[in-house]
Parts: structure tokens; sequence; C-alpha cells
């Protein structure tokens, strides 16, 4: 068995996000920066009313930021 195909592989982890509430590209944009500061890497899209986050997350903190921030998640 060659174990170093193993060692090598890239394990990317992304979850996509409804965001509903966007009223222009700058909200996305004020979410994105905040969920940031959090320590969330991730992607707002106005036009597609998503939030891609990539890597591990807690979602119950990321709901609440976004909450708090004025919008709406959907899983």
């Amino acid at each position: 068995m060659n174990c170093g195909v193993f060692l090598n592989a890239v394990i990317k982890m992304k979850k996509v996000y409804k965001i509903k509430g966007f009223d222009c590209a700058s909200c996305a944009t004020l979410l994105e920066m905040g969920l940031e500061e959090k320590g969330v890497r991730c992607k707002c899209s106005y036009a597609k009313e998503t939030l891609e986050v990539k890597g591990e997350h807690d979602f119950k903190m990321l709901k609440e930021i976004v909450k708090k921030s004025g919008y709406n998640i959907n899983i």
C-alpha cells in the first residue's frame, strides 16, 4: 500500500448557505468582513444571496453573527 498518496491529499471543506436580506453588494461585503474578523474563512455573494464558508466552522456562532447583522441564514 502506498501511503504517500494519502499524505499529499488536500481535503477541502466547503459549505454554502442561502442568505436573505442583502440590499446591496456592500451588505454582503460587510457581513463577510465581520465573519472574517471572527476567524471564519468565507465569501458572500449579493447576486447569488449566498455565504460560502471554507473549512471547519461553528454553525451556531455563524448563525448568531448573521442574525445580529440583520440577515437570515438558511441551511
